[in-house]
């Protein structure tokens, strides 16, 4: 999985336990865009602050779960589409 940080956007005070507990390799917000997945996260403002992709449909089950996991809330999670080109947006609960 790829991940970026959106310029200019304050990054959430959770970030680095979200980093902690995905393997994710840093790369341009270009080239995660181009995976099959995206994930958002929101910061505490609620402006997607970090961009997360995965190529395949078990690594982005891993990371929702992951993420669920440190009881962040998907607002997605009943959406039968995708919105604004994410799969998943997730916020602090």
């Amino acid at each position: 999985m790829k991940t970026a940080l959106i310029e200019h956007v304050q990054i959430a005070k959770i970030d680095s336990t979200i980093i902690g507990n995905l393997l994710l390799d840093h790369a341009s917000a270009a080239e995660v865009r181009q995976e099959a997945l995206l994930i958002g996260i929101r910061n505490e403002a609620g402006e997607i602050y970090r961009i997360i992709g995965a190529d395949r449909l078990a690594s982005y089950t891993n990371a929702v779960e992951e993420l669920a996991d440190l009881e962040l809330v998907d607002e997605l999670q009943d959406a039968h589409s995708a919105q604004d080109g994410y799969d998943s947006i997730f916020r602090i609960a």
